[in-house]
């Protein structure tokens, strides 16, 4: 039997599938060390500091040497530090500092780690939903997910909210600088709202989501920016939130984690004035399996798996669209909603950004 098994190998094609294993084990450890360069503010206290030795960090980061000189020799093997052989020294570019090191960068990855740990320490309910069929509802994960999310958009929405994404849909950003009611549906921490007020002092903000720690948060943040007056944070249900004539509904990385996201677009249609545009951002996908073929397709599969269809199943369940549901499967919602006008505004390797009009 194994002289058959090892005469159907090719050997080319096991190592090449080996050497990817190699690599992806090698990550996770490797994630490890990030978040702990993170969290000692390891990497920060190499930023712009030129080259030093390990000493010299433990003493600004006020580490023990002997364990910082391990870190920083993950680091070099892992392509995230150089190493200057002839001085002992480790220093860091500016590109790993805005990856590593810089907390207001839209490329700062550090926190994002924050959620393959949350993936973990839930396994156990990961293998019982599966088991059962039953959902996992989002406040039921491990405290490390809200705020890997939280701050891993956060970021990404910095770079990109105000300056690309609202430009990119029709006349929005025209309404929002005169003056205009939006709705922010499944807000979390409300990094999305807060961003949106302090550049449109003269609209008002609603954010909505269930999640009672999300909400409670949002309001905090919103107080610390200034921005209390104008957005308000409570909790509702995507297909409940209270309010009528609202100009602009976003809907950042939420829809595919409900349980009935026909029911949260038909509130939208009935929720929005009469001229109003939907907002949809939802993580990049091709409309077929075949076609999302890529390490970030399958960190969308892979999330999507124990979190987002685990949570939309949690809540009911009737369409459990999944993290890489692709524009056509969204479209076809928002078409059952009622709406008549649904296109593509703008597309990044991260996310689709859609708009629905009635």
């Amino acid at each position: 039997m194994d002289d058959m098994h090892h005469k159907t190998t090719d050997a080319g094609k096991l190592d090449a599938l080996l050497g990817r294993a190699i690599q992806d084990i090698s990550a996770g450890y490797g994630g490890v060390m990030i978040s702990l360069g993170h969290r000692l503010g390891l990497y920060k206290a190499m930023a712009g500091a030129g080259p030093l030795t390990a000493g010299e960090l433990a003493r600004r980061a006020r580490c023990a040497e002997r364990y910082v000189r391990e870190w920083l020799n993950s680091q070099v093997a892992g392509g995230y530090l150089d190493y200057h052989a002839i001085s002992d020294t480790y220093e860091m570019t500016a590109e790993q500092a805005f990856v590593l090191a810089d907390e207001e960068s839209p490329v700062f990855m550090p926190n994002a780690w924050a959620v393959p740990a949350s993936m973990w320490a839930d396994e156990d309910k990961a293998v019982e939903a599966f088991q059962t069929g039953k959902g996992i509802a989002w406040g039921d994960h491990d405290g490390r997910l809200f705020c890997g999310v939280a701050a891993f958009y956060r970021n990404a929405y910095r770079g990109s909210l105000v300056p690309e994404w609202l430009p990119a849909l029709g006349g929005v950003v025209a309404k929002l600088a005169a003056g205009a009611l939006v709705a922010d549906i499944g807000c979390g921490h409300g990094h999305s709202t807060t961003l949106m007020a302090k550049a449109f002092p003269n609209s008002q903000f609603r954010g909505f989501d269930t999640h009672r720690q999300s909400v409670d948060e949002a309001n905090r943040l919103a107080i610390e920016a200034g921005v209390a007056q104008q957005a308000t944070f409570a909790r509702a249900k995507a297909d409940d939130y209270p309010g009528t004539g609202y100009d602009l509904i976003c809907f950042f990385d939420c829809l595919h984690d409900m349980g009935d996201p026909v029911a949260a677009a038909t509130h939208a249609a009935k929720a929005l004035a009469p001229d109003g545009t939907v907002m949809l951002v939802e993580p990049f996908a091709h409309d077929h399996v075949e076609d999302n073929v890529s390490p970030v397709a399958r960190m969308y599969y892979a999330a999507s798996t124990t979190i987002c269809c685990a949570h939309a199943i949690s809540e009911g369940g009737r369409l459990v669209l999944g993290a890489q549901a692709g524009e056509a499967r969204l479209g076809d919602v928002f078409r059952k909603a009622g709406f008549t006008r649904f296109r593509r505004a703008l597309a990044t390797p991260f996310n689709l950004v859609l708009e629905a009009r009635l």
